[in-house]
């Protein structure tokens, strides 16, 4: 490599592009650009939707989302990943296989099965291959509680059954999960989070910030955890630090459009315009 080319952390995100702009690839790369990373793409599909829903997809062909991965891979090289909407059974399975020909170790899995608004991401019949060819590749699995019930086969709504999917997730192969506790309907104002792997399992604590605005929650902190996966950080550090991240990118979301706004993981940059830092 030149001497006055800069080596800089290289992440890759496979997910599906949002129009609106709040989450998956779009709100992917503004995270890796916010954390220093460089970041790069394969696009899964491509939806149409804004802040009020989504009123279409469309699927990339599964081969040309395996090659983009393997084109990235194969030149400009890949520190961590992280995958996000897959859609279909057809895109997993080439997924899967360009992420063990491409060698990938440091996988962020978010299990994306619908919108924020509700609106379906995955096909039913794709469950078992995220089940069988993607968690058991992942470094770390980042499910919320629908999606948590989903993988682990049983509904979870209380943290003794975060800590039950965590294990159940555990034994499909993953090598650690974050089991996101945003949907607990606990009522003390907490949104905490349990993070497991084979050495057990702890809580990273936060508050719940009151907004209607959390479009993009799930791929701000996914991709934020493959950055600092990708800046050399350890799992459970990466984790940690996305926790953080996130938080403060949910505090600082934008209302925009009729609907669900979107976080905004550029937050740090805009408090530096605004206080006039350079």
């Amino acid at each position: 490599m030149p001497a006055d080319r800069p080596l800089i952390p290289r992440a890759l995100t496979i997910a599906g592009s949002d129009s609106g702009g709040g989450a998956g690839i779009e709100a992917d790369l503004r995270t890796f650009a916010a954390l220093g990373v460089w970041g790069t793409v394969a696009i899964t599909s491509v939806t149409v939707q804004n802040t009020t829903g989504v009123s279409g997809v469309s699927d990339v062909p599964a081969n040309v989302v395996g090659a983009q991965i393997l084109a990235v891979a194969s030149d400009i090289g890949v520190d961590a990943a992280k995958t996000g909407m897959l859609s279909s059974a057809a895109i997993i399975e080439a997924v899967a296989d360009a992420i063990e020909r491409a060698g990938i170790r440091a996988l962020v899995v978010d299990p994306v099965s619908v919108s924020k608004h509700g609106d379906p991401l995955l096909r039913p019949d794709a469950v078992g291959a995220l089940r069988g060819r993607i968690v058991p590749l992942a470094a770390l699995v980042t499910p919320n509680l629908p999606e948590a019930a989903a993988l682990a086969g049983f509904d979870v709504v209380t943290r003794d059954d975060m800590r039950r999917a965590a294990d159940a997730i555990l034994g499909l192969g993953a090598s650690a999960v974050l089991v996101k506790g945003g949907h607990l309907e606990s009522g003390d104002g907490r949104a905490d989070d349990l993070f497991a792997d084979r050495s057990g399992a702890a809580w990273f604590e936060a508050e719940r910030i009151d907004t209607l605005n959390t479009h993009g929650t799930g791929c701000v902190l996914s991709a934020a955890i493959a950055a600092h996966l990708a800046l050399g950080r350890t799992v459970r550090q990466a984790a940690a630090e996305g926790k953080r991240f996130v938080t403060e990118a949910i505090r600082h979301s934008l209302a925009l459009g009729r609907g669900i706004g979107p976080v905004d993981p550029a937050w740090r940059s805009v408090e530096e315009v605004r206080s006039g830092e350079p």
